[in-house]
């Protein structure tokens, strides 16, 4: 899951894979803002055949949390 979800992350917010970890946010990554969110929840929602909730949404911090949920919804 990490690889292709690193992918992501790193296509959504324009940063090389390498900068990318489990404390990643938006303290750490510039263009992790607000409206880039959402594009990256529909990128994993569409990736990982998922849907996340309001209340997951709002809970994305960093890219822990992403995985966290991503487990939840069965992703490995």
């Amino acid at each position: 899951m990490s690889e292709k979800l690193y992918t992501v992350i790193s296509k959504v917010f324009s940063v090389p894979i390498s900068v990318i970890n489990d404390e990643s946010g938006p303290e750490t990554i510039e263009s992790w803002d607000s409206f880039n969110i959402l594009i990256l929840v529909d990128e994993l929602e569409n990736n990982f055949n998922i849907k996340f909730s309001v209340s997951e949404i709002i809970d994305i911090k960093n890219v822990k949390d992403i995985k966290r949920h991503l487990k939840n919804h069965g992703v490995v």
